[in-house]
Parts: structure tokens; C-alpha cells; sequence
């Protein structure tokens, strides 16, 4: 499918103080073409919304939320806006705008917050398939809608402080320099084969390295796990480099690998339902290992 061209207007008003670097960014992030994707069941697949803005030094920051402390699973963490796609989605975009607006109540209109990219998919704990969707929000005047029953707070990050070990820039305000930041330790992973087709045959035990990054803000927990690894990846493609630490553990299955393993169970799981021809199995195999290297 061609890549849909999107234009970064830098002379709208609140794009104003963008940096050079930001604007480097924003536009690897508009010319990225993410590999093509297996066709996943609906059931299986969720989104994220990476939404970015311009805070006043020029400087790209990433909205956060602080989920429901009532909430039954993952109360109080810090996450993404997103959720599982339903069966009524036009598209995994349209997923990842539907939960943003029913959960801190950020705008449909594409003109308010602009689609720059979807990245590679990231597999779960519970193997959901979920892609993040980057998107601008041009229009600093929004007033959040936090819905109380998912979201208690909603605050930013800057973007490349993902890619740093010690804290950076506008951190340094919550934290001193020799505070830790990042930090992360290094779990247990089992095989997804294994784990899905119920073989102990094949539970190898890999290593999943959980990051974790410290926001300085009081009663709001740090930026860990899943949400930590999709945002450090995205600032990699983003400001096109390399975190200063190590991404993965040292026999750890790579993003990638850890999706393909899915996909070898979910070609022959009655559960997942995903049948696809060995041409197109074969074709996601490479492309989804080169999703890494851009």
C-alpha cells in the first residue's frame, strides 16, 4: 500500500517554537512505513495512541494517563490511551482515536490531532497484538474529558528522554542529576509457542527486559513495561538513534521474534483463527525483522 504523504505545517500557531530537532523527528516519523502486518483477528488485536504535542521550548512531548485506582487490573499504572479493537473499527487507526477520545476525551478531527504514522505491533503479556499510532495534536487549547470510571490524571513526557539513561532537559526540574531514571531488570519470558500450544516441550525460558523510567512527579507511577518499551522504540524511529542503554537482555527473543513465535501458534490455534497462506507468513517473517533497523 503507497504511503499516504502527511504534511507538518510549521507555521500553524502552536508549532511556532518547534526545534530543529523536533522537526526532524515529526518528519521521520510522517516518512516511516511500517512493514506489512498479517492479518490478526480482531479479537487479538488492540491499539495505542502516541499522542504528541509541541511544549514551549519547541520540544515534543507524549501524553500520559494515570489509570483508575478502581480498576481491577493495572490500577494506578501509568499507560497509554488505547484499548482492544471492537468489531465495529473501520481500522486499527480508528481504534486508537476511539479509545484517546473515550478515555481523556482527545478530538476525532484529524485536522486537531494528526496521524504521522502506526509503528511495528508489540505483543503482550496476555498476547494481544498491539500497534501504536502516532499522531500530532496541533491545537494546545484542548481541554481534556478524563473519563473517572479509567483515568485519574493525565500529564506529558518529553519524547526523547526515552532514549537517555540519566535525566535530561525540562526532568531535571523533578529530578537531580544523579538521581536514578532509567533503570530496568531483566524476567523470565517464556516462549510464546509454548505458552500458546500448551507444549513443555518447547518452554525454553528467554528474558524479557522490563525499563523502567522515573517521571518525578509525586503519587504517579513511574513509566514502566510494556508502555516503557513502546514509547523508547518510538523515540528510537523518531530522532532516528539508539537508546544509550540496552534494549533487550542478551537471550532475550526480539520484538519481532516474539511475534513471529505468536503467529507460528496462531496459524494452527482454533483460537486465534489465523490462517495465512506461507508466502505471506514468509513475507511478514522479513519485514517485521527489518521494523527494528529503520
Amino acid at each position: 500500500m503507497p504511503k499516504t504523504r502527511v504534511d507538518i505545517d510549521v507555521t500553524l500557531p502552536d508549532l511556532a517554537p518547534l526545534t530543529a530537532n523536533s522537526f526532524a523527528c515529526l518528519r521521520r516519523f510522517a516518512e516511516y512505513t511500517p512493514p506489512r502486518e498479517p492479518q490478526w483477528p480482531r479479537s487479538r488485536r488492540a491499539a495505542v495512541m502516541i499522542a504528541l504535542f509541541v511544549g514551549r521550548q519547541g520540544d515534543l512531548y507524549v501524553l500520559l494517563s494515570q489509570r483508575s485506582s478502581s480498576l481491577r487490573t493495572y490500577a494506578g499504572d501509568t499507560s497509554l490511551p488505547g484499548g482492544r479493537m471492537d468489531s465495529t473499527d473501520e481500522s486499527i487507526e480508528f481504534t486508537a482515536r476511539r479509545e484517546a477520545f473515550e478515555e481523556i476525551g482527545l478530538p476525532f478531527d484529524p485536522e486537531v490531532v494528526r496521524r504521522l504514522c502506526t509503528l511495528p505491533p508489540h505483543l503482550t503479556g496476555n498476547f494481544l497484538v498491539v500497534t501504536p499510532v502516532v499522531c500530532l495534536v496541533t491545537e494546545r487549547a484542548i481541554q481534556p474529558m478524563l473519563n473517572a470510571a479509567e483515568v485519574e490524571s493525565l500529564f506529558s513526557h518529553p519524547l526523547e528522554a526515552f532514549l537517555f539513561r540519566q535525566p535530561q532537559g525540562v526532568l531535571l526540574r523533578y529530578l537531580a542529576p544523579s538521581d536514578p531514571y532509567h533503570t530496568f531488570t531483566d524476567i523470565p519470558d517464556p516462549d510464546p509457542v509454548a505458552v500458546l500450544e500448551d507444549d513443555p516441550r518447547q518452554r525454553k525460558q528467554h528474558r524479557l527486559r522490563i525499563h523502567r523510567f522515573e517521571n518525578g512527579r509525586k503519587d504517579v507511577k513511574p513509566i514502566v513495561g510494556f508502555t516503557a518499551r513502546v514509547l523508547l522504540r518510538a523515540a528510537a524511529i523518531g530522532y532516528g538513534r539508539e537508546p544509550d542503554f540496552g534494549v533487550d537482555a542478551h537471550d532475550s527473543l526480539s520484538e519481532a521474534e516474539r511475534l513471529l513465535r505468536a503467529l507460528r501458534s496462531c496459524t494452527r490455534s482454533q483460537a486465534f483463527k489465523a490462517i495465512l497462506p506461507l508466502s505471506e507468513l514468509l513475507f511478514g517473517r522479513s519485514t517485521l525483522r527489518q521494523s527494528w533497523t529503520h
